[in-house]
């Protein structure tokens, strides 16, 4: 795999405003699944990334899910992550090993409450973005209302790359505004992609569009700055290198306009992904040195230094526990050694695999900028693991304090060991699920970030 085709995407957004649904397209258009599942539908199915029979059951996403799949030339690890503020962390820790993010709004409703914690999450982790502004078709819909909230209320940068054919139920396609071609998706699924001259009713402003693209660019970009000034045309090549550059370096957010459920604008997203978040060479990572006072020093995406890897995600299967790792340098093998900064024990990996959402495919190695998963390795969340060359440590995620707690006791004394074990695991996977044990009620007292939380943890054991 050519290291600089490689995309380390999470989507992420307020809650309903399409995550999932265009995680399932993206499998979809890449050939990674071959049937569209939606969610809450009557078979019970659900969408690929929520395997969980209740997150099926409920129609929201509770824990973040991983995936990979090819589009064109570039390999895409793709993690989708909930909108319910009640599973921040799981956003959090996705947030923390990403190179770059897919955030998603809401045609109708915009800027809402989680894109702001979701904004201030990606700007902790310095993560390059792209917007999608999703439900175009939606009455009430407005993209343009969409981007002056994102530039007012999150102080963002802009430059709206593409721009609506029609709007609400008259929404036909996209009008992609680098080279001016008027994009259609046609076939059963959209998956059939018919380009043509933009609509002569829509040239002029087509044209308006691009030149604010242009004089946006042109406060970064000293030679586009030039043209501009002198009412020059600045060539599809040369923007879309300058749009790259500056999305890299977080001084201007690239949007994108589109339809999930009606599988409008996906691929044309996709292509986006492709060609203006960085690869894992192109996103500068950071480790403690602690040799030498914790000082920070530089870590390379190369698979011949070091081995450097975080584990992010715990989950605790028929198969014991799965261990989500980030491979920040180096390379892991099946039957390698690695060891636990954290514990100083050495592990030996007896399983290496890929995940497609809950599916489990076997690899025989990983390389630095890779995302991927092993058994039978006992450690927490947030654990930096070496070859034992290097005592190097990666940096934790935020964690958020718990906001709201619940008393719960067992009706059977039998049983409460069991429910301290279950208790403690769950605890172990989900650092904002806090408990103790109340000694003058007898009652143990589980905290976490809301409701639907504590009773998923009340659920789960």
């Amino acid at each position: 795999m050519d290291i600089s085709k490689l995309r380390n995407i999470g989507i992420a957004a307020h809650i309903d405003s399409g995550k999932t649904t265009l995680s399932e397209r993206i499998l979809f258009y890449t050939g990674k699944i071959y049937k569209i599942h939606e969610i809450r539908e009557k078979s019970g199915s659900g969408p690929t990334m929520d395997s969980m029979e209740l997150e099926r059951e409920k129609g929201i996403t509770i824990q973040s899910a991983a995936t990979y799949c090819q589009w064109k030339n570039y390999h895409i690890n793709l993690i989708d992550t909930p909108g319910h503020i009640d599973f921040t962390v799981e956003v959090e820790r996705a947030l923390r090993v990403l190179d770059g993010a897919v955030l998603v709004l809401c045609g109708v409703a915009g800027v809402q409450s989680q894109t702001i914690t979701v904004d201030r999450q990606m700007r902790r982790y310095s993560l390059p973005r792209i917007v999608f502004i999703n439900k175009v078709d939606r009455a009430g819909a407005n993209p343009d209302k969409v981007v002056s909230q994102l530039n007012e209320k999150l102080n963002i940068k802009t430059v709206l790359l593409t721009m609506p054919i029609g709007l609400e139920e008259r929404f036909t396609g996209i009008v992609d505004l680098i080279n001016m071609k008027a994009i259609y998706y046609e076939g059963e699924k959209g998956e059939i992609l018919v380009e043509e001259e933009v609509p002569e009713y829509l040239l002029e402003e087509a044209q308006l569009r691009r030149n604010h693209i242009v004089e946006v660019i042109s406060d970064f970009d000293d030679n586009i700055a030039e043209k501009f000034l002198a009412d020059e045309f600045v060539q599809a090549e040369q923007l879309e290198s300058a749009i790259r550059r500056f999305t890299i370096s977080r001084k201007i957010i690239p949007v994108f306009v589109g339809t999930a459920k009606r599988n409008k604008g996906i691929q044309t997203l996709l292509d986006g992904i492709g060609k203006y978040l960085p690869s894992p060479i192109e996103k500068p990572n950071e480790g403690l040195d602690l040799d030498n006072n914790e000082e920070k020093i530089e870590l390379k995406a190369d698979p011949t230094k070091p081995l450097i890897a975080l584990a992010f995600k715990l989950e605790d299967g028929k198969y014991g526990q799965l261990t989500y790792m980030r491979i920040y340098q180096g390379k892991i093998k099946k039957s390698d050694t690695i060891y636990n900064i954290r514990s100083k024990k050495k592990i030996k990996i007896s399983r290496l695999v890929r995940m497609h959402s809950n599916e489990m495919n076997d690899i025989e190695e990983a390389e630095a900028g890779d995302i991927v998963a092993v058994f039978g390795i006992e450690c927490n969340s947030g654990d930096t693991f070496t070859d034992g060359n290097i005592n190097v440590s990666m940096t934790s995620m935020f964690i958020p304090v718990p906001v709201i707690e619940l008393a719960i006791k067992t009706l059977e004394n039998q049983k409460s060991t069991n429910f301290s074990k279950a208790l403690n695991r769950f605890q172990k996977e989900d650092p904002t699920f806090l408990t103790n044990f109340d000694e003058e009620s007898g009652e143990t007292i589980i905290k976490g970030m809301g409701e639907l939380h504590l009773e998923i943890g009340r659920a789960h054991v």
